[in-house]
């Protein structure tokens, strides 16, 4: 019966981190409308800058933990909406490098601003939030392990 009890315990906490987590992207979501992007189009846009000239789409994946493919389809989508722009690495044909165009940089600012995850995580003091990242970095750590993902740079520390 014990054995029980800690399945459904991890099931409540997986749903709970799943429903946190869909609540503040779809926060993330609402504000980001006003400048017609999204919050995956904002983490490229982040990796894109963090990454500098060297950035190509498995870099990117591996920033925001998705596979090429998605990214390649992402990157479609935002080159179409003039943020990004691909070009082929002149001594490696088959690289590609991605770079942020000026429309790419106005929107990643704008973007920024983050009012709503402000505010949610203003519930939280800041002992609170060191104790909450401590945590989901084992977490995410397990996870990364279990999925076969490689560990992404970001975020390195609170």
């Amino acid at each position: 019966m014990k054995e029980a009890n800690v399945y459904e315990e991890e099931f409540k906490l997986w749903v709970m981190l799943e429903q946190t987590s869909s609540a503040i992207f779809a926060a993330r979501e609402k504000d980001l409308a006003k400048y017609k992007t999204s919050p995956m189009k904002v983490a490229v846009l982040y990796a894109v800058q963090q990454i500098g000239k060297e950035a190509t789409p498995a870099e990117i994946a591996r920033w925001i933990l998705r596979k090429s493919h998605t990214v390649s389809g992402l990157l479609d989508r935002m080159e179409k909406d003039g943020l990004v722009t691909r070009k082929k690495n002149l001594p490696k044909k088959n690289l590609v490098r991605v770079t942020m165009t000026e429309k790419g940089k106005k929107t990643l600012k704008n973007s920024m601003k983050r009012e709503s995850t402000k505010k949610i995580f203003a519930t939280l003091s800041k002992e609170d939030r060191k104790q909450l990242y401590t945590q989901l970095e084992k977490l995410r750590a397990k996870g990364l392990k279990l999925s076969g993902f490689p560990k992404p740079p970001f975020p390195k520390s609170l």
